[in-house]
């Protein structure tokens, strides 16, 4: 009599799920909308596109020796040269696909190993929930920045290592942000009827608590890889990066500054590309977490409210 509770709750937990993943389509949709989430989307989407079809129309090799170093603007290179003779518009183009892929996959491994940690502390509590936190208030101690740079300088300048050290490096705080909203969702009703029903802690915080945490998880994930976008391009200006010569906007910065007044276009257009996609990824984010929380929705309120009969007080 007791064998379909099992198959029941199962049944409600996909449903939720369900329910869930449709209102975080709709969350990003309606945030796309809104002139923020717009402006945020365009900003970052020019620079994925030059960072994706860039190094297919660069006009020289990023490598290549074409001029006298610091060259000026030309109808032959349109951003002069940098330090050593090579075309900048070629570097430029060639550059920014390392640090969007490499963003992506800090902030990935940052989000997953946060949210494991910050989900597992709220909902098993006790010593378990004691020793993540403290593992996180330490990490925490270090500016993530300074924490990065210090795994990049021991063990080396090396691809996995960089991803690796810049996830870790966001992990605690989302670890805080998750494990805050877990206690809250651990406590509903609905996990507490399934949890009467003998199902097994790591399928509810699967299917239960998790798929409740769409939008802080999407919030946190925008936060993070706009950090993660800034700490790599530190990294590689402090020459912790990818070594030379592969072109990244962050060396090409700290390698040209030297001839900044004989060509601005070598720091310059490296910079303003970082910075469009820093201030767009964050712009459309916070759209997200405007839209998810109701904000957008009360600021348009006066606004509708000849169209639906409602008298502004």
């Amino acid at each position: 009599m007791d064998a379909p509770a099992p198959a029941s709750s199962d049944a409600e937990g996909i449903a939720r799920t369900r329910m869930r993943r449709h209102q975080f389509l709709y969350n990003l949709g309606r945030a796309a909308r809104t002139p923020r989430g717009k402006i945020g989307l365009v900003l970052a989407g020019f620079v994925v596109l030059v960072a994706v079809i860039g190094p297919f129309v660069a006009p020289d090799s990023s490598s290549a020796f074409i001029t006298i170093p610091y060259s000026q603007p030309s109808a032959a290179n349109l951003l002069g040269a940098d330090t050593l003779g090579r075309d900048v518009l070629s570097r430029v183009l060639s550059g920014g696909w390392q640090l969007i892929l490499m963003a992506l996959a800090a902030t990935a491994f940052g989000v997953i190993v946060g949210g494991i940690a910050g989900v597992s502390a709220a909902y098993l509590r006790g010593k378990p929930d004691g020793f993540i936190m403290r593992t996180v208030d330490v990490i925490l101690a270090f500016p993530q920045l300074v924490f990065a740079l210090l795994l990049v300088s021991i063990i080396g300048p090396k691809v996995w290592i960089i991803v690796l050290a810049v996830g870790i490096s966001h992990a605690p705080q989302v670890a805080r942000v998750l494990r805050s909203a877990t206690l809250d969702i651990s406590e509903r009703d609905f996990v507490k009827a399934v949890e009467l029903e003998g199902v097994s802690p790591s399928r509810v915080m699967a299917r239960e608590i998790l798929p409740n945490l769409v939008t802080p998880l999407t919030v946190e994930s925008g936060l993070r890889l706009t950090y993660s976008i800034v700490i790599m391009a530190g990294l590689s200006f402090l020459g912790f990066g990818i070594p030379p010569p592969a072109p990244t906007w962050g060396f090409m910065i700290s390698e040209n500054l030297i001839g900044l007044s004989s060509n601005i276009w070598g720091v310059a257009a490296p910079a303003i590309l970082i910075a469009l996609l820093t201030i767009g990824t964050n712009t459309f984010t916070d759209a997200v977490a405007r839209v998810s929380i109701g904000i957008e929705a009360r600021e348009q309120l006066p606004l509708l409210a000849p169209d639906i009969g409602i008298v502004a007080s």
